[in-house]
């Protein structure tokens, strides 16, 4: 009878521990699951505002936790460039912050290779918990790009028993690992992207840029019912440049040309370089008259300061400038057509301001 009475409770034991097991299994199937979420939504963000947001509100609420923040070493400015670039006038994301040198930020950023776990310090942590209140547990997780630290992804908790220098950091370091490469990732995506869209001599967007966005303005305007300006530029006799001074001289010329024009757009025009010596500018939103004012400060700007070319010289250059407009109807269709007519209309008067003198600003009669 003992032994019966033994043997039944040890089966019943056995089958505690079954369940116990089975229970653990279970809650170690869901955690990989909703891990393998996570890092697939991560996998799939396919530019730098999408996977930002991710990285930080997305796991803050997937972890149920009180802070995430993001910091990123961008010490020439380069990924913030890039976002930029990606979608003018983009707010910061909260949570997201770029620094141009890591390792003032935190104790921790001097040897940071692994995550590091462990209680919150305001003196050593809230540069990198900007605003966070009421934090007792923090984990610190590297991201490496060939071992080479680039920032780090932060968690920040309420509770001091959350992240703790006992806890195993296996799967924050993995997390990590992806987290870096979908980094670089879509900095490269966004890198390569821009470099499709840029003239390499001058920096500026190139002529494909420029067709997509003017078909992007026209639909805008459309919308909008609001008037888009078109001014297009040449150099006024740039051949004798290259002829009397070199092509190096006329790589300069057009740089400057470039910037000069550049200080006098606003953020929200579009500036391209269309080929050679000709370059766009796209004025949304804007009156023929701001467009005729924008176009005279930009041809003085031109002629206000000698270049200084290669060999020592100085030279004088002057741009003529044709202007044309148009306030598509609503709901307009052929954007291309409209797009193509509006640049072919710019040209003609370019070339009239070059007929009637050179170093002049010319207006389309139907703008």
């Amino acid at each position: 009878m003992q032994a019966r009475d033994r043997i039944g409770t040890e089966l019943e034991e056995a089958r505690q521990q079954l369940a116990a097991l089975t229970g653990e299994v279970a809650r170690n199937h869901d955690k990989m699951r909703r891990s393998q979420q996570r890092e697939l939504r991560l996998l799939q963000a396919d530019d730098m505002q999408s996977l930002f947001r991710e990285l930080v509100g997305g796991l803050r609420a997937s972890y149920g936790l009180q802070y995430v923040s993001l910091v990123l070493c961008d010490p020439d400015h380069d990924i913030r460039h890039l976002l930029l670039a990606g979608s003018p006038g983009v707010p910061d994301i909260e949570g997201v912050l770029f620094v141009e040198s890591i390792s003032g930020l935190s104790p921790q950023y001097v040897a940071l290779q692994e995550p590091w776990l462990g209680p919150y310090a305001a003196c050593d942590h809230q540069l990198v918990f900007p605003l966070a209140t009421g934090l007792q547990s923090v984990a610190m997780i590297p991201l490496l790009h060939r071992r080479r630290l680039i920032g780090s992804l932060n968690f920040g908790s309420s509770d001091a028993r959350r992240f703790t220098r006992q806890h195993a950091t296996d799967f924050l370091q993995h997390l990590g690992v992806i987290a870096s490469y979908c980094v670089e990732n879509v900095v490269n995506r966004a890198r390569l992207l821009r470099s499709g869209f840029t003239d390499v001599l001058t920096g500026w967007h190139n002529r494909r840029y420029l067709h997509v966005r003017l078909t992007e303005e026209l639909a805008r305007a459309s919308r909008e019912q609001s008037n888009l300006v078109c001014l297009m530029l040449d150099i006024d006799r740039f051949k004798s440049v290259n002829d009397s001074w070199g092509h190096a001289a006329g790589d300069v010329v057009l740089r400057e040309l470039a910037n000069r024009i550049e200080t006098q757009v606003r953020r929200s025009d579009v500036a391209a370089r269309l080929g050679g010596e000709e370059f766009v500018v796209l004025l949304p939103a804007t009156s023929t008259a701001d467009g005729v004012r924008l176009a005279e400060r930009i041809r003085t700007s031109i002629s206000a300061t000698p270049i200084d070319l290669p060999n020592g010289d100085h030279l004088t250059v002057t741009a003529s400038i044709g202007i044309a407009g148009t306030t598509p109807e609503r709901q307009a269709k052929d954007l291309k057509t409209m797009g193509d007519s509006l640049l072919a209309r710019a040209d003609v008067v370019l070339y009239r301001a070059k007929a009637e003198g050179r170093d002049r600003v010319a207006v389309d009669s139907a703008t």
